[in-house]
Formats: structure tokens, sequence, C-alpha cells
């Protein structure tokens, strides 16, 4: 039996994450809106006939961005965020990047299908890739079977808790600054839902530390303590 298989690529996810840090690390904690461009052959409307009449999708897709295994050794326990990013336990009991076969799975909200020419695009909300992601296949959300009311998620059960976002005076002047020159070169509503999750390590905890942030095309700078986060600028 062969060890490994091919997968073909259908598009490419375009959103505002430009980088793995700050990225929502499960799907729709944050109602950012995102877009799927198909490439050739899957950009034919006819595969898309009906899709409209589904609430939501499930997105199968690439850790791309992985750093290299030069060695292809198995990670049999990895260290989740939700755990304090110390305890270990079974790659198979976690959604880690780092697994045998680098593949996500996400379930996002369908928004609407846009055919300009040649170019055909998925947009959705809720989604949790990186700008240039692979998507590997995409299937309808159903709703039966695929929602199990009962179920029980060992560590990861809640939600994660937010934290409340302040802007400093220089970064709160910028906003403004950027909102009047290019009033739409961010999201900011989207930001604060983004910041509020605290993308942070769980195990830093240094209250003075300035931690950078690549969304859409700005670098934002911002300091984390116990119940908020506050963003102190905003550079392009």
């Amino acid at each position: 039996m062969n060890s490994s298989i091919e997968l073909p690529i259908i598009g490419k996810m375009h959103s505002p994450f430009r980088e793995k840090f700050g990225i929502p690390r499960q799907p729709n904690l944050v109602e950012v809106e995102t877009y799927i461009e198909f490439i050739p052959p899957y950009h034919n409307m006819q595969a898309f006939d009906g899709i409209e009449a589904f609430s939501h999708l499930w997105l199968l897709w690439h850790f791309h961005q992985n750093k290299e295994n030069k060695d292809q050794s198995f990670r049999t326990q990895v260290r989740p965020p939700r755990l304090g990013g110390n305890d270990k336990i079974g790659v198979f009991a976690t959604r880690s990047m780092y697994r045998p076969a680098p593949i996500g799975l996400s379930v996002v909200t369908f928004q609407r299908l846009e055919h300009d020419g040649k170019s055909v695009r998925l947009y959705v909300t809720g989604s949790d890739l990186v700008d240039g992601t692979p998507i590997i296949d995409i299937k309808p959300y159903i709703k039966y079977s695929d929602s199990i009311p009962h179920a029980t998620s060992a560590y990861a059960d809640q939600p994660p808790i937010s934290k409340q976002v302040f802007w400093s005076t220089a970064a709160l002047e910028q906003r403004e600054q950027i909102e009047t020159l290019h009033p739409n070169a961010v999201d900011f509503k989207t930001l604060e839902q983004v910041l509020a999750l605290d993308p942070t390590p769980a195990y830093h905890h240094d209250e003075t530390r300035v931690y950078g942030m690549h969304f859409a095309a700005f670098n934002v700078k911002f300091t984390v303590n116990v119940t908020q986060i506050m963003i102190i600028s905003l550079e392009l």
C-alpha cells in the first residue's frame, strides 16, 4: 500500500491574515470576510451549481507554511495553546498543524459566489486561514449529520475568553487618519475581534513586551495583560 497520496489544489484563500501569528485558533471565532479564488480547471461555474442553497461549507486546506520536517519524523505529541502551551497531548487528540498529513478542516459561512470573466470567487465569513492558503476541497455542511448537540470536547469544551481591546491616543489618531485617507484599507471591527482572542503564546506573561501582528496592509503593535489588549500603533 502506498504511504502517501497527491491531492489537487483547487484555489487559494485571500484573507487579511498575512502570517500565522494572530490567526484565530479555530474557525468562526471572528466574523472576517475572505474569499477563495479558483484556478483552472476548477473555476467552472457548473461546479458550484446549487452551492448557494447551503448556509455553511467545509473547507479542506493545506498547512503550507509549516516548517519543513527534514527527517520526516512522526510527532506523537504536541502542546495545545488551550492547555497553556506546556502540557503535551497526543497529536490525534488535537487540531495541531504539525501532523502526519498537514491538512486543515474549517467550517465557514457561505456569503456569495462571484463570476467575473474567467475569475470565480467564493466569499465566506469565519475562516481561520492565512492569506494564500491552498484549498484542497469544498463540501457542504449538512445540518442533520454534522451537528452533534451532545458532543463533548475535552479541554476545548468552552469557547476562549475574550479580552477587552483599547486604543492608545497615538493609535487612535493613526486609525482616524487611515479611515479618512484609506476608508477600505482595514476592517477595524475585525481587527479588534482578532486581538480580543489574545494571539500571544499562552506561556508568555510579560506585560511590558510589545507584540507585532501583520493584519491586512498594516503591522499592528500591541501589549497584553491579564484582562486587556492595548493597541499602541498601526504601521504600514
